[in-house]
């Protein structure tokens, strides 16, 4: 695969930080978030057209629900969006009482439950890793991480993987889908000692991670052995996620940031928080759904 030809600027979206990618096949539409501006984009590559929710809150992930719902992960809190009417509900708070901690990076898994983790501007920061079930529970999974980010479960579901951004490093987890519980955790790719850092990521079917580096100017795909396969340039030098989405589910939709950069540095790199969409010869997994269209109702 020549990656040089193979990927496109999708959307001129100019985000601030543009992140939470979720692919809705039966849709076919593109869900991401600029967290800063406190919006969630609907993008349908058919038309080009971008459809903007304002939402109130940084949003910093989104998880399908029903066909006209998304489950959403604002700064303190777990909330329903109404798409028809762009209405926002609180589901649940998370860390409420502690206001230099967000949330961060999450999707659902292969059982439909939420996995969201946070992140904090505490000099010592301390980050933790939620699971947010049907039955409107929530459950803390993981503690002690600096950053919560990219997350993603292996093609047969039983390994469960998640970023640590300021250490560099991707773990793995045995993964049990019928309780959920994920246990034995070791590194799957440390990539301390280079420049760049990994925030989300997406898996494909053949169980590889393709993980978007910031400050890395790359996407990077790694083997299920956790071994660097292919290195995907980008234009921009902060790639934040991605997700595998089309009809057939092999174009990555790949969301980027221009927060933090100089003018000079984005007098260098136009086309930071745009969207891009890399045509790649592997199959993505799809996006997995929260099951409890009736969850707004648990909090009514």
């Amino acid at each position: 695969m020549d990656s040089h030809h193979a990927l496109a600027n999708v959307l001129h979206a100019r985000a601030r930080l543009g992140e939470g990618t979720v692919w809705d096949n039966d849709r076919q539409l593109l869900y991401w978030v600029d967290i800063y501006n406190h919006r969630v984009h609907q993008y349908e590559p058919s038309t080009g057209n971008d459809v903007v929710f304002e939402v109130g809150a940084e949003v910093s992930c989104i998880g399908l629900e029903g066909f006209d719902h998304l489950i959403l992960g604002l700064r303190d809190r777990i909330a329903f969006l109404d798409i028809p009417t762009g209405k926002v509900t609180s589901l649940v708070a998370v860390e409420a009482d502690n206001p230099k901690s967000r949330l961060n990076d999450g999707k659902c898994d292969p059982a439909g439950r939420l996995w969201v983790g946070t992140m904090s501007e505490e000099e010592q920061p301390v980050a933790n890793l939620y699971r947010f079930d049907p039955d409107g529970s929530l459950h803390l999974m993981e503690k002690g991480l600096t950053i919560s980010n990219g997350l993603g479960w292996s093609p047969d579901h039983t390994l469960f993987y998640l970023t640590d951004t300021p250490t560099q490093k991707i773990y793995v987890y045995d993964y049990d889908i019928t309780t959920g519980d994920i246990r034995n955790r070791r590194v799957h790719v440390d990539l301390q000692g280079e420049s760049f850092f990994p925030d989300g990521l997406a898996i494909d079917s053949e169980g590889y991670i393709w993980s978007a580096m910031w400050n890395g100017w790359c996407v990077i795909r790694f083997d299920p052995e956790g071994k660097e396969v292919m290195r995907v340039p980008m234009p921009v030098p902060c790639p934040t996620n991605c997700a595998f989405g089309g009809e057939d589910l092999t174009s990555l939709y790949i969301t980027t940031a221009s927060i933090g950069l100089s003018q000079a540095e984005i007098q260098n790199a136009f086309y930071s928080g745009d969207l891009f969409c890399l045509k790649t010869d592997v199959v993505g997994l799809p996006c997995f759904r929260f099951p409890n269209p009736d969850i707004v109702n648990l909090v009514a």
